[in-house]
C-alpha cells in the first residue's frame, strides 16, 4: 500500500508539471485534435449502418484508448517500437514534461476516453455533438487565445479564447444537430450547454478533470436534460 501511494504521488507530481510548447507546435496538436473530428462521423455513422454499431464503435474507441495510453507509457520509458513511433509523432506536442518511469496520460487518451464514455451514455444524436464541441472549441480557444488573447481570463487564459469556445463549439453543434436531425429543442439548449462547456475548459484546474473529458459530459448532460424534458432522450 505504501509503495502505491508512492507511486500515484509521483504520478501526480508529473502531471503537473507541464511544459511550453510553441505556436507551430500548438497549431500541429490542434490539427491532431481537430482530425479527430471521425469520431464524430463514428459516431453517428455506425448505429445507421450496421445493427450493433453502438457496440462496435465503443469497442474501436476502446481498444484506440488503450494503444494511446500503452505508447505514452512506452515513450516515457524508452520504448523500441510503440515509444519511438509516438515520439516521432507526437512528442513535441506534449505539455506535460516527460520523465523515465512515469506514466504519462495526454489529451489523446482523454478524447478517446470521452468518447468512449459519451457513446456509452448518450444516444448517438447527443454523444456526436458533445464530442463535436470539444474537438472545435477546444482548438478556436487555444489558437485564439494565444494569437490574439489581451484580455486576461482566469488560470492564464484569455476571454478572447473563451468567446471563440463558445461561437465555434455552438455553430459545430448546430451544424451536427442539423446533420443528425436532431430535435429543434437542442439549438436553444445548446447555447447553455455550450456556455457551461466553456465554464469547464477555463476552470479546468479547479475541477482537476481534463477538459477534453469534461466538456462531451457537460454538454451532453445539458442536451440529455432538454431531450428528456421534451420526451425525445
Amino acid at each position: 500500500m505504501l509503495w502505491l501511494n508512492r507511486k500515484m504521488k509521483t504520478m501526480e507530481n508529473a502531471l503537473k508539471m507541464t511544459v511550453e510548447i510553441s505556436y507551430k507546435e500548438e497549431l500541429k496538436r490542434k490539427a491532431v485534435h481537430l482530425s479527430s473530428l471521425w469520431m464524430v462521423a463514428a459516431t453517428l455513422l455506425l448505429p445507421y449502418f450496421f445493427t450493433y454499431g453502438r457496440p462496435i464503435g465503443c469497442g474501436l474507441f476502446a481498444a484506440l484508448l488503450l494503444l494511446t495510453l500503452f505508447s505514452e507509457h512506452s515513450f516515457a520509458n524508452g520504448g523500441r517500437y510503440l515509444g519511438r513511433l509516438y515520439g516521432m509523432l507526437f512528442g513535441r506536442m506534449l505539455r506535460k514534461e516527460v520523465r523515465p518511469g512515469m506514466w504519462i496520460v495526454s489529451g489523446g487518451a482523454f478524447v478517446l476516453a470521452a468518447a468512449l464514455l459519451a457513446n456509452i451514455l448518450f444516444p448517438p444524436h447527443i454523444a456526436a455533438p458533445s464530442l463535436a464541441v470539444m474537438l472545435t472549441g477546444d482548438a478556436a480557444a487555444a489558437l485564439i487565445g494565444r494569437k490574439f488573447g489581451r484580455h486576461r481570463a482566469p488560470n492564464g487564459k484569455s476571454w478572447e479564447g473563451v468567446a471563440a469556445f463558445v461561437i465555434a463549439g455552438y455553430a459545430v453543434l448546430a451544424l451536427v444537430n442539423w446533420l443528425s436531425g436532431g430535435p429543434d429543442t437542442f439549438y436553444y439548449a445548446g447555447i447553455p450547454a455550450v456556455i457551461l462547456a466553456a465554464g469547464a475548459e477555463l476552470f479546468e484546474k479547479q475541477l482537476h478533470l481534463d477538459d477534453n473529458f469534461s466538456i462531451p459530459l457537460c454538454v451532453g448532460a445539458v442536451l440529455a436534460a432538454a431531450g428528456a424534458g421534451s420526451g425525445i432522450f
